[in-house]
């Protein structure tokens, strides 16, 4: 019980306060999005900078921790989107976006600030390793997909194709952020000690900010639409993308305990609010996608609960 008291709940209280905020102290939707638009636009970008850039390349990038993360994401694409197109029965296009709820956990806004919390600073090598190539690798899959299945019968070119998959992965702050990182790490140039003062005095802001620019979002969301498959996302992304990560970390990779805990309490946050983005860029399924975001993150508060007391 401390663990939820102590670790996860002060997360999901500041989460809390921007809910409270938006509903009940007059925070207009624009306030809302200026600080997100800060958070994710400015400082969460520049948080993937510093941590990548200052990351022990060699030593994170261990490929059973990659494996067991990702092959359980693209295990949970899998069930969201056969469960959308054979269950409920749903369009193409609309079951690519569950399989995104599916596939795309809240690595960033819940799972840092979580793994943190829980064992420290020194703990996130792991999850910066996995997030590097996160959001890179999901939306190139996500859009490729989706493109696909919209421009079946228009003959689209593989060129075109790369170059809209190509334009719309690069234009993400947080992938800028990523690349610079990778930049500066791997040239070996280093930074002004001044100029790394500033960038920690915004990194102190950085997930606060989001989490709760977060909570203010998710109050413009309401749970509705088809509660089965919202409650069926749910469960794949807080239960099964989890569930195989630890199973293949821990029985068939064998990973420390560290590179276990990252690659597990990464998988089990509930999907980001970058699963709504991905449906509303496209038109399908936004209801869906966006409750699930709610309601899964809602869930999460008991669900990373139980994870922590899995986890060694």
């Amino acid at each position: 019980m401390s663990t939820l008291l102590d670790v996860i709940l002060p997360v999901f209280i500041v989460i809390g306060f921007g809910y409270a905020a938006a509903r009940w102290l007059g925070f207009k939707d624009s306030a809302v999005d200026g600080v997100m638009h800060f958070a994710q636009g400015f400082a969460l970008p520049l948080l993937l900078f510093a941590s990548i850039a200052r990351l022990d390349l060699g030593r994170a990038y261990d490929a059973g921790l990659m494996l067991s993360f990702y092959i359980g994401a693209f295990s949970g694409f899998a069930a969201a989107f056969l469960a959308g197109r054979f269950l409920f029965g749903r369009a193409l296009t609309d079951s690519i976006a569950f399989g995104f709820c599916g596939l795309f956990s809240n690595s960033l806004l819940l799972g840092v600030p979580i793994t943190e919390r829980a064992y420290g600073p020194g703990a996130l090598e792991g999850n910066f390793a996995i997030i590097s190539i996160h959001a890179p690798v999901f939306y190139a899959f996500g859009i490729t997909l989706m493109e696909l299945a919209r421009s079946r019968g228009l003959g689209l070119s593989a060129a075109v194709l790369a170059r809209q998959v190509g334009r719309a992965i690069l234009s993400q702050p947080l992938v800028i952020g990523i690349l610079c990182g990778f930049a500066v790490n791997l040239s070996g140039l280093p930074l002004p000690a001044i100029a790394w003062s500033a960038i920690d005095m915004v990194l102190a802001a950085a997930l606060p900010a989001a989490l709760f620019g977060l909570g203010g979002v998710l109050y413009r969301y309401r749970p509705e639409g088809d509660m089965r498959a919202i409650l069926l996302l749910s469960c794949v992304s807080l239960g099964l993308h989890p569930g195989i990560t630890w199973l293949l970390g821990s029985q068939v990779f064998a990973l420390g305990d560290a590179s276990l805990r990252s690659a597990v309490l990464t998988a089990a946050m509930a999907p980001g609010v970058n699963a709504y983005v991905f449906a509303n860029l496209y038109g399908v399924a936004k209801r869906v996608a966006a409750s699930t975001v709610l309601v899964a993150t809602a869930l999460s508060i008991i669900s990373v609960w139980g994870w922590l007391q899995i986890l060694p």
